[in-house]
């Protein structure tokens, strides 16, 4: 049998290359032409008073493992009510032993459950029939089916720019989860696609996912997502090299309001789209007057239509984080209230440590030693005696009785729990007006 010339192998090789280019290209654009049907934006249903009349606020740690790193945690309601909460952790970010951990808070008796292992490296690796180096930010969704969806993100060469989304599901509010699969998002590589803000549903059952991308780019797009787990349609929300995590704030089924996390040259401010028909089109991303040193956003909308966001409104650092309602769609906000704020606090190890002690001891009073909270944010946030404060990447959701329920990385050391009533909001709201008027 004759052999064929090294040339000829060359083009061999080469047309079969091309051919499975063009048969992606095909595919993609059959996935274009195939584009369903426009959907409206689904309104929550949200009660209209909520649980309490009274205004209440109060807050917890959410996990409980000490000297470990702690990070990126959402929230999901329950089909009973209760809340359920993800968040990551393990000895440091990007380390191979990176777990999504999950625990419960009862509203009936004000407390978390024990926290328990979701997905681990090893485990994703083995459903997904593929190299898992490592894993992180967790978002969860509940589907039109009732079916609970978890997202979260891996990787398997390089670092976070390398990502994709996985996702894994449970017919039990999170009992038992199915094995993990890999979400297709783009026909090629598949690869830097990651995951932060709040999913929602369209009308149609559909769900939409917010991603962003970090390899070469940095921009923000929205996914469509059947309930088999398959992209529908893509669109993109901004582009260029400086918006990440966009957070989806819904209006009415027509209308949304983006707001995207800047990571470009000063003045850092938020970036932010509109849409006017369920995001057939979006408008060009613009700053906003909302500070944003570089940092994740979190936000939802009432049911009256007043807007609620939590970021670190300053212009450098993650040492203060604030809570901010817009009673004009977005267009002005007004800061009602800091969550946390330890700007110009001590950075020497002894202060820093009693400052520790003081803010574990005002997040849960029950606490009895505190000496373990300020060991580990120690740990994740101290270098040669010089420390640093931080409160970052929330996560805010209403759930359905009309209650807020808010959490947060604490000091990359543990996951706090915030809620509070709307009746505590529209308290906040009235001194904020006050106070403006003396």
């Amino acid at each position: 049998m004759m052999q064929e010339s090294p040339v000829r192998q060359f083009f061999t090789s080469r047309n079969a290359v091309l051919v499975a280019i063009l048969l992606a290209a095909g595919a993609a654009a059959s996935k274009i032409n195939d584009k369903p049907a426009s959907a409206l934006f689904q309104m929550p249903a949200i009660a209209v008073r909520g649980s309490q009349t009274s205004p209440s606020m109060q807050s917890h740690f959410v996990s409980t493992t000490q000297n470990i790193h702690t990070h990126a945690s959402s929230l999901v309601e329950l089909s009973d009510g209760r809340i359920r909460a993800f968040w990551f952790a393990g000895s440091r970010e990007g380390a191979e032993d990176v777990e999504i951990l999950s625990a419960v808070y009862d509203p009936v008796k004000e407390a978390w459950g024990p926290e328990h292992s979701i997905a681990n490296r090893e485990g994703t690796q083995r459903s997904l029939l593929r190299y898992v180096k490592k894993l992180g930010n967790p978002v969860a969704e509940r589907a039109a089916d009732g079916t609970l969806w978890l997202f979260y993100v891996t990787v398997s060469l390089g670092g976070w720019a390398g990502s994709s989304i996985t996702a894994i599901t449970s017919k039990d509010d999170g009992t038992t989860w199915s094995p993990a699969r890999r979400l297709i998002t783009s026909p090629f590589t598949n690869i830097s696609t990651l995951i932060k803000g709040t999913p929602f549903l369209y009308s149609d059952g559909t769900m939409g996912l917010p991603v962003y991308h970090e390899f070469i780019g940095k921009f923000g797009e929205l996914l469509r997502i059947n309930n088999n787990g398959e992209i529908v349609d893509k669109q993109r929300l901004s582009s260029g090299k400086s918006t990440l995590q966009p957070v989806i704030l819904i209006k009415n089924p027509q209308q949304a309001l983006v707001l995207m996390r800047y990571s470009g040259a000063s003045p850092a401010r938020v970036v932010a789209t509109a849409t006017d028909d369920a995001g057939q089109h979006w408008n060009v991303p613009a700053k906003i007057a909302l500070a944003n040193p570089d940092a994740a956003i979190a936000g939802t909308v009432l049911p009256d239509g007043r807007m609620l966001v939590v970021l670190n409104d300053i212009e450098t650092g993650r040492d203060a984080l604030s809570l901010l309602v817009s009673a004009d769609g977005g267009t002005t906000w007004k800061s009602i209230y800091r969550l946390e704020d330890q700007r110009g606090k001590p950075t020497e190890l002894a202060g820093y440590m009693q400052a520790i002690r003081e803010l574990a001891k005002a997040t849960e009073p029950s606490i009895t030693d505190v000496t373990g909270y300020a060991k580990s944010a120690q740990k994740n946030k101290c270098e040669a005696k010089k420390c640093g404060f931080e409160f970052s990447y929330p996560y805010l959701v209403q759930t359905h009785n009309g209650d807020f329920h808010l959490v947060y990385t604490w000091n990359r050391s543990f996951i706090k729990h915030v809620r509070f009533t709307r009746a505590w909001l529209d308290q906040r709201m009235e001194k904020s007006t006050n106070a403006e008027h003396h």
